[in-house]
């Protein structure tokens, strides 16, 4: 299942290549060991806590392990309300009507599986533009969730994936605050939600 088989997300797919099938860690890797680790903690139910970087470990990595972790996320999610996303419901990406989102990037098209982008690997080095093409996909999957909200909460009610959405939208935003990867204005179509899901964990 991919979700760029649907007409308004794969305006998206074909420009960026931001959503694909799901994206496996290779079991027994390190990334694999900080993800069950992030698993782990989230476990613990302190938000706050589950996203910081883990002690002794490289930023990049964690970043790299989170970002995929949050991709196959909004993936699944996504996928739940594809049936209401149609290209007649939704003739442009949207967050409400002042928030219109267009996804091209010239020829600067990034994967989740490519290795030299994001390796798996110990021992082999991120590339030093890594932390700038993070910051570009967190930012394209805080659009999807921008887009889920305003556009498709009904749906995510009648599903009653209302709260596994809440709690997936929390975790991505404390992560993304924590590291400071997304700049405060692109929150914006978000940010009463932003301040309401956080407010408590000060």
């Amino acid at each position: 299942f991919s979700v760029c088989t649907r007409p308004v997300m794969a305006k998206l797919c074909r420009s960026s290549k931001t959503f694909k099938p799901k994206k496996n860690i290779p079991e027994g890797s390190h990334q694999y060991e900080l993800l069950k680790h992030a698993e782990a903690t989230l476990g613990s139910g302190n938000l706050r806590t589950a996203v910081m970087l883990p002690e002794g470990e490289d930023l990049n990595e964690w970043v790299a392990v989170n970002t995929v972790d949050f991709f196959n996320q909004i993936n699944m999610l996504y996928g739940t309300i594809t049936d209401f996303c149609t290209e007649e419901s939704c003739p442009v990406m949207s967050a409400g009507p002042k928030y219109e989102y267009h996804w091209a990037d010239g020829t600067n098209i990034k994967e989740l599986d490519d290795e030299t982008l994001f390796p798996s690997l110990i021992g082999v080095p991120f590339p030093k533009n890594f932390m700038s093409v993070a910051k570009t996909i967190l930012k394209r999957l805080f659009r999807v969730y921008a887009h889920i909200y305003h556009q498709h909460f009904d749906p995510v009610i009648q599903l009653q994936e209302e709260a596994h959405l809440n709690t997936s939208f929390k975790h991505f935003i404390f992560f993304v605050q924590e590291f400071n990867l997304i700049d405060r204005r692109e929150l914006a179509p978000l940010q009463e939600l932003i301040e309401k899901l956080t407010s408590k964990d000060r």
